[in-house]
């Protein structure tokens, strides 16, 4: 049977973007990705198995370049690409520019090929005031190539869409470019049109109705729980800290104060004067006026949670510090944690942080352990037959950091499908806004538990235009 559409995935991390054009029976037909480990997870996912293969890839430098374009022929490229400092002689066309970087080498690819659709994504500070000058040259670059493309961002998270649609608990803004061929001369003239899709909330949903839970596997299918559980020490560090949440609702009958709380600085003779407050910085200077007032307000509670848990004194520095976000929760283990170099940093269990390769694994109080790599994948959108080729953890949730948010990037690229189509000189190609305008809306469909479908449309195909 002839796919729908082809399309390639280029920096492909382990197969977001893979995901989402499955979803609407794209065949991918050109795969590349410089890290071994997360090479090693696509094809384990997206190409072991199947047929016909995509052509691999492990630099794309060497598959397109001044010599040759050595991709095949497809309807939609996709990108993740790294961003990277441009040439700023502010005289030369921007595809000169952009040589020596990496989107120099996408834009190879879109010369010769001519995708009807591309859809690039990369971090939000790429459209911020410290790459200005990269933002124009990726807009000056595409449209002169020929593609209709938006000056403006269109910033999305997965947290922003409803679970019929593909949303996941997942706080994660990212930038997305989405152009559609339409040939230099368009491309020039048909400039002022705005973001893809806005950053709100879409269909009604209200983001606070997340629940991390909808995520979670069962504690009895996840093989080595203990590698996930919190140890005896850090559950004395949670504990402790939650006796003080505890007995500050009792007391007081209202939430911890949102700025960071430093223990250290509750006891007597541990103040500090006007003239060393005058030589911290300001922000420091701030909070440490603020832990002085909330601890004069609250000195009896205080002093008497502090002679309850005398180990706190021995508690590493960035443990005896409480970042209290989790608005209403009565409890931290009501919350998601993180042990942050700032402290403990307690948020309401509804969504999550971004997943990003460099910081620490969520911590869910309710089940006290720690999100799985699985897990991890899921808030990503992946479905759950989605395994990692390793059985290294680190590398596990590094390749998920990195990764692309299935349910945002469909709904990003089906919003410019669909808006292509309602417009009077519709340019997308033909099989694919048939494919994608036919696919059922939500390309996530066994990620969120059974619960979270509990009072939810069930996902339905759309009606083509």
């Amino acid at each position: 049977m002839a796919p729908a559409f082809k399309f390639v995935d280029l920096f492909a991390g382990i197969g977001g973007f893979h995901a989402a054009l499955s979803h609407a029976g794209g065949q991918c037909v050109f795969v590349s990705e410089i890290d071994e480990q997360a090479m090693a997870t696509y094809k384990h996912n997206w190409v072991e198995g199947h047929d016909p293969q995509p052509v691999l890839n492990s630099d794309i430098t060497t598959a397109a370049n001044d010599v040759a374009v050595d991709v095949p022929e497809h309807d939609v490229l996709t990108a993740g690409f790294p961003c990277q400092p441009f040439s700023k002689s502010g005289f030369q066309r921007g595809m000169d520019e952009a040589r020596g970087t990496l989107f120099w080498n996408i834009a190879k690819i879109l010369e010769k090929r001519r995708p009807s659709v591309v859809l690039l994504e990369n971090v939000r500070n790429i459209a911020g005031p410290r790459h200005r000058h990269e933002w124009d040259v990726i807009i000056k670059t595409l449209r002169e190539l020929g593609y209709r493309v938006s000056s403006s961002p269109t910033v999305f998270s997965p947290h922003l869409l409803p679970p019929h649609l593909g949303g996941t608990p997942q706080v994660r803004d990212r930038v997305f470019i989405v152009g559609t061929h339409v040939g230099p001369v368009r491309a020039m003239q048909e400039t002022e049109i705005g973001p893809t899709v806005l950053r709100a909330p879409v269909d009604g949903w209200d983001p606070s109705r997340w629940d991390v839970e909808w995520v979670l596997d069962d504690d009895s299918t996840i093989a080595d729980l203990d590698r996930y559980r919190l140890n005896a020490v850090e559950r004395e560090w949670v504990q402790t800290w939650d006796d003080l949440v505890r007995a500050h609702w009792d007391s007081r009958g209202h939430r911890l104060p949102g700025f960071p709380l430093w223990s250290d600085l509750w006891q007597p003779g541990a103040e500090p004067g006007e003239d060393e407050l005058a030589l911290m910085p300001v922000w420091k200077a701030d909070f440490t006026r603020k832990n002085l007032a909330f601890y004069a307000g609250n000195r009896a509670l205080i002093d008497l949670w502090r002679s309850t848990h005398p180990a706190l004194a021995s508690f590493p520095a960035t443990r005896r510090k409480l970042e209290w976000q989790a608005q209403d929760s009565r409890s931290l283990w009501d919350t998601v944690m993180h042990f942050r170099p700032s402290g403990i940093r307690a948020k309401a269990a509804t969504y999550l942080p971004a997943l990003v390769a460099i910081t620490q694994t969520s911590i869910v109080g309710s089940r006290k352990r720690r999100l799985t790599p699985h897990e991890a994948a899921r808030l990503q959108g992946l479905p759950r037959s989605f395994e990692f080729n390793n059985r290294r953890e680190a590398s596990s949730y590094k390749q998920v950091g990195n990764g692309v948010a299935v349910g945002a990037a469909w709904h990003v690229l089906r919003s410019h499908v669909e808006a292509d189509a309602r417009s009077a000189r519709p340019q997308v190609s033909e099989r694919v806004r048939q494919a994608m305008l036919g696919a059922d809306l939500n390309p996530c469909g066994d990620v969120l538990n059974p619960a979270a479908r509990e009072g939810q449309p069930e996902p339905q195909p759309a009606i083509a235009l």
